[in-house]
């Protein structure tokens, strides 16, 4: 970018769904023009920018996320397609990569202790679901009973660690 580059902020819908930061490299836009985008800060950049935790936790709660995505554990909701004529019953096979996505979640939650534990639980939650830690600690945590978000925090800081 040059200085009399004009920088368009994100417009007032976006800044009300959360923090929005720079991203620190150009990426290529949709019509393959380079372009400087903002993104969303997330539970794990906001821990990393107030140094809770590290890059490399970031990075290990970022790959748990992407793998428990690929491995299609929370599968987005449709119609039910037995009900469309031609459709028939049929389940969906799950190809390589989201079987070794699956494999490696389930991989690290055995590294956590298990999915009853509480590194396993919040894992799950915050890193695999995209619960904040708020929302997290106020359903249950791992015990059934609600949480401070500092003990939450603190459990994924030893849950990032682990990974």
């Amino acid at each position: 970018m040059t200085d009399g580059d004009v920088i368009q902020l994100p417009n007032p819908e976006r800044l009300r769904r959360g923090e929005v930061e720079r991203y620190d490299k150009q990426i290529a836009d949709v019509d393959g023009n380079p372009a400087a985008p903002f993104r969303y800060i997330d539970t794990l950049r906001r821990m990393e920018l107030r140094g809770t935790i590290s890059e490399s936790m970031r990075d290990a709660g970022e790959q748990f996320r992407t793998d428990f995505s690929l491995g299609q554990f929370v599968p987005l909701k449709a119609a039910d397609m037995s009900r469309v004529p031609g459709c028939g019953t049929a389940r969906q096979v799950l190809g390589g990569r989201a079987i070794d996505a699956k494999d490696r979640v389930w991989a690290a939650l055995f590294l956590l202790g298990g999915l009853t534990s509480p590194a396993g639980q919040i894992a799950w939650g915050v890193l695999g679901e995209q619960l904040t830690l708020e929302e997290w600690a106020e359903r249950g945590g791992w015990n059934g009973s609600g949480l401070k978000r500092e003990t939450a925090a603190g459990i994924l800081i030893g849950a990032l660690g682990a990974l």
